[in-house]
């Protein structure tokens, strides 16, 4: 098998920088303009010889989506999409401005650099460096950048899968963001976590209705007070311990890595042997509820007739029933909550040969490291694209060194990739894409 050329490691940090100068910031509402990053993506496809297609629901809210033949007509095809909207970040904040995709000792830094404009950068580099060497993938891609992810994904994958659901002909499975990143355990060993589910998205709005008055007076109807014991109930609710198969296969190899007993019976016990591996699948062994945002009056001495809040709300594959049971009850018969956001949860099988592909991917390039399911707390695109019955997986591969917190960077303060990593990214993936 053919190495990657030198074009395609510098192309990736280039493509990286690039796409981080490429302001996208999401704050929702349908706030944001992905079109520049968009017209940035589809160029360099074009220029690897591929047809890309723009499409847009909400103008400048745009999407691109391109085909790479396979050698096997009769294979599956495989979906490759990463988003290109942001989340926001406060340049105050930062020691470099976020947007400037400076690249400085050997990092390059800026919102995205994670999340997920590395794993873009990186599909474009490989690309590229295909078309160069006259390479074709076993089965058909479709890659595929979108817009809106870090909002409701509207103009993003929902607009694909539900208005152009025969660009996707034939994908069976896809990979984006997630997945096959150096988790330290600070004892030496190198973790590389793959996703293979993710909990599903409910977020709620609550609303408690009451009794408008003068704020001297004696009021038992104040919709202030009801949504903050039903806020409270909320945040202080301790969700029973459920066990996806993803979980349970996630323990398992854990505690074979630790050489401790996987004691299913006594996970939370597990979990403390497991020291910081644990991070891993702690999130993901419950559901959970955690307000966010309060919206209540207009003035100190009025109490309003009605207070407004939101909670992030997460639940397990197979744990929605018991998620709005559950709700209904901690809200009471004096707020009513909704769906303000929602979206399923994903369970993908450990034991198919896309993961094992994954996991060889990764171990020849990491021989050092131990490779592991894990199912992500929160969710991607992924969920908009199972509506066409796509199985997706969490594979946007980083080699990261001792002391680099991946997780706390996602939406954090002074995000950053090292060049290194994203080197070893496009090894592994070009790796997986050649013979998945």
């Amino acid at each position: 098998m053919a190495d990657v050329d030198e074009q395609a490691l510098a192309e990736v940090v280039t493509f990286t920088s690039d796409l981080i100068r490429i302001d996208t910031t999401n704050r929702g509402g349908g706030d944001c303009q992905e079109r520049p990053a968009a017209e940035y993506a589809a160029e360099r496809l074009a220029g690897a010889g591929l047809e890309p297609t723009l499409l847009e629901r909400s103008k400048g809210r745009t999407n691109v989506v391109a085909r790479i033949e396979g050698t096997d007509p009769s294979a599956d095809a495989l979906l490759v999409h990463g988003h290109l909207d942001v989340v926001p970040a406060q340049a105050e904040d930062w020691s470099v401005h976020p947007f400037s995709g400076e690249i400085r000792d050997g990092v390059v830094w800026g919102r995205g650099a994670v999340d997920m404009k590395n794993m873009d950068a990186m599909i474009l580099a490989v690309v590229r460096g295909w078309a160069r060497a006259g390479v074709r993938p076993r089965r058909d891609l479709v890659i595929a950048f979108t817009a809106d992810e870090e909002a409701s994904a509207e103009d993003g994958s929902g607009f694909l899968a539900d208005q152009h659901a025969g660009l996707f002909e034939g994908c069976t499975e896809g990979i984006s963001e997630s997945g096959a990143f150096t988790f330290h355990d600070g004892g030496g060993r190198e973790i590389y976590p793959i996703a293979a589910g993710e909990r599903g998205t409910g977020w709620l709005k609550l609303t408690a209705r009451g009794r408008a008055g003068h704020g001297s007076k004696v009021n038992h109807e104040n919709a202030v007070t009801r949504l903050a014991a039903a806020v409270t109930r909320i945040g202080e609710h301790e969700w029973p311990l459920r066990l996806t198969p993803t979980v349970r296969a996630a323990l398992t190899e854990l505690a074979a890595l630790y050489g401790i007993a996987p004691d299913l019976d006594d996970v939370d016990g597990l979990l403390t042997k497991l020291g910081p591996a644990g991070k891993l699948v702690e999130p993901t062994v419950r559901n959970s509820a955690n307000p966010t945002m309060l919206n209540a009056g207009y003035k100190v001495n009025v109490i309003p007739g009605e207070a407004v809040a939101y909670v992030d709300g997460r639940y397990l594959p197979g744990g929605e029933d018991e998620f709005r049971t559950t709700l209904d009850r901690l809200t009471g018969p004096e707020v009513d909550w909704e769906f303000h956001h929602r979206e399923v949860a994903l369970q993908a099988p450990v034991d198919s040969l896309t993961y094992a592909q994954m996991r060889a991917a990764v171990e020849e390039f990491a021989p050092e490291g131990h490779v592991v399911p894990y199912c992500m707390s929160g969710g991607t695109d992924a969920k908009q694209f199972s509506r066409l019955g796509i199985t997706g997986y969490g594979f946007a591969p980083l080699k990261l060194p001792e002391g680099f917190d991946y997780q706390a960077l996602f939406h954090g303060v002074d995000e950053r990739v090292p060049v290194e990593a994203l080197h070893f990214g496009v090894r592994v993936l070009d790796r997986f894409l050649r013979t998945a």
